[in-house]
């Protein structure tokens, strides 16, 4: 048995808010598990129609041209950037004034190209977007992984023979060398992450580390500076972060559930009487114990509340609550953690919450 009450606009809160979840993985072969799901390509620039048929990726069938890669990332994120300086935007062409003999006769020469992409950025701050213009490396994480988006300040990947890589949640990425030397710091490299989208963009450059200072005299000729300051290493890195199976990665996820509240109020004058079927007469209620046997009475007037039932100083316990839609069909059901006795003198809400 149930008794129904309606529920106004009041009774129901909607709140959205933010869970996090953190992702570790080790190796390559982690990375490309059918649970995980993580691809990394190399794209290339060049003609797709000699060399489209060149191929990236780690997991096999989702392998994509290394042409198409370079093509997609640089339409979807870079266009505004590709004739800019400094990692900033390129100036917007606009055409020339031939004059006339007024105003009315004046003629724009050439067109206007405004930088008006959408490319997706991160921060409003430096953007630090700078187009490789051989080939560079994404790293492709699934949205069944980072939700909503990832959560700045989160990335990191490791190699052990390249150093590693963060972000610094403003959509950069900055790496460091040699993990081992704990002198150095981490710098700005040409890459960039989406987080929005999982995408990591690492620009195919060389990254320029000084080290050194070697006492003068004891330096060998051709390695260090003279006078000890330091010395130049070169090191190629993409390679190792994106075709090596010996990284190591982690990143947290973002994903917006939406929890709604919905207030069961019962008034002091509501629901004090008892739905449990066997306050009501017609079934067989054990009236005395005789020894060892149990004797049942069969109760009169059928259809009617038990004596214990109808007394001032009976209350009932409320076990169950549902939620039923307009037609009365059961949609969600919540049971109490303990009966809660039904108050006839002050009002009782009972809070439902469903996270979606």
């Amino acid at each position: 048995m149930s008794a129904y009450k309606q529920f106004n606009t009041q009774d129901l809160i909607i709140s959205p808010f933010e869970v996090n979840k953190g992702f570790y993985f080790i190796g390559g072969e982690i990375l490309t598990g059918s649970n995980v799901g993580i691809d990394r390509y190399i794209g290339t620039k060049g003609d797709y129609l000699t060399s489209g048929s060149i191929l990236t990726g780690n997991i096999p069938g989702q392998y994509q041209s290394q042409v198409l890669v370079y093509d997609s990332i640089k339409q979807l994120y870079y266009t505004n950037y590709i004739s800019g300086s400094g990692g900033f935007t390129q100036d917007a062409i606009t055409s020339s004034v031939f004059l006339g003999a007024d105003e009315s006769g004046n003629t724009n020469i050439g067109g206007v190209q405004q930088t008006n992409f959408y490319n997706y950025e991160q921060t409003t701050l430096w953007p630090n977007k700078t187009l490789p213009t051989a080939s560079l490396g994404v790293i492709s994480i699934p949205s069944k992984l980072f939700g909503d988006f990832i959560q700045p300040n989160s990335f990191y990947i490791e190699s052990p023979t390249s150093g590693s890589i963060k972000d610094d949640g403003e959509g950069r990425l900055l790496w460091r060398g040699y993990p081992s030397d704990s002198d150095l710091t981490y710098d700005y490299i040409d890459g960039n992450i989406i987080y929005q989208h999982g995408i990591i963009v690492l620009g195919d450059s060389r990254v320029t580390r000084t080290f050194g200072n070697d006492v003068y005299g004891t330096a060998v000729y051709g390695t260090s500076l003279y006078g000890g300051s330091a010395v130049t290493n070169v090191k190629r890195f993409i390679d190792a972060f994106i075709t090596s199976n010996e990284v190591t990665m982690s990143f947290s996820s973002s994903y917006k559930l939406f929890e709604t509240q919905y207030q069961c109020t019962i008034n002091e004058n509501e629901f004090n009487y008892s739905l449990n079927p066997s306050s009501i007469t017609g079934s067989q209620f054990p009236t005395k114990f005789s020894g060892s046997t149990l004797d049942w009475e069969n109760t009169a007037s059928i259809g009617k509340p038990l004596d214990f039932v109808t007394s001032s100083f009976f209350s009932p316990y409320i076990t169950t609550v549902g939620l039923y839609d307009e037609n009365y069909q059961l949609l969600a059901i919540g049971k109490l953690a303990k009966p809660l006795q039904s108050s006839p003198t002050t009002d009782t809400t009972i809070l439902v919450n469903i996270d979606r």
